[in-house]
């Protein structure tokens, strides 16, 4: 694995996922950070953006994987959005979070954080 990465932190989308009906019909905002594991030399010895990630395409890319179909779990949702972060060819592995701050919890609480790691291999 390349210990060069790639994060984007804090991506703030409206999704509908969840498993109680008002979730669905009301929604919520959920918050992603993704860290791509890499190898930017390549890019940087060439100054080539097709060398490495657009994270700015990415972040489009991700946010409308929030915003479409729904789930009842975020970790289906962080599922799918580790699969969008591996088709980029130059990704060796995917770190993503999903928040859910709103999440329906009847007590004091700050967030609800699901984090997988996926990889190529």
């Amino acid at each position: 694995m390349s210990s060069d990465t790639i994060r984007l932190a804090g991506l703030r989308v409206r999704g509908r996922h969840g498993c109680l009906p008002a979730e669905r019909e009301l929604g919520q905002e959920f918050v992603v950070d993704v860290t791509l594991f890499l190898n930017t030399a390549p890019a940087a010895a060439h100054d080539d953006l097709s060398r490495t990630v657009d994270y700015g395409a990415l972040a489009v890319r991700l946010a409308e994987i929030v915003a479409g179909e729904p789930v009842d779990l975020i970790e289906t949702l962080a599922d799918r959005l580790a699969s969008a972060c591996l088709a980029h060819d130059v990704v060796e592995e995917a770190e993503v979070s999903v928040h859910k701050p709103a999440a329906p919890i009847p007590l004091s609480f700050d967030d609800v954080v699901v984090t997988i790691r996926r990889s190529r291999a």
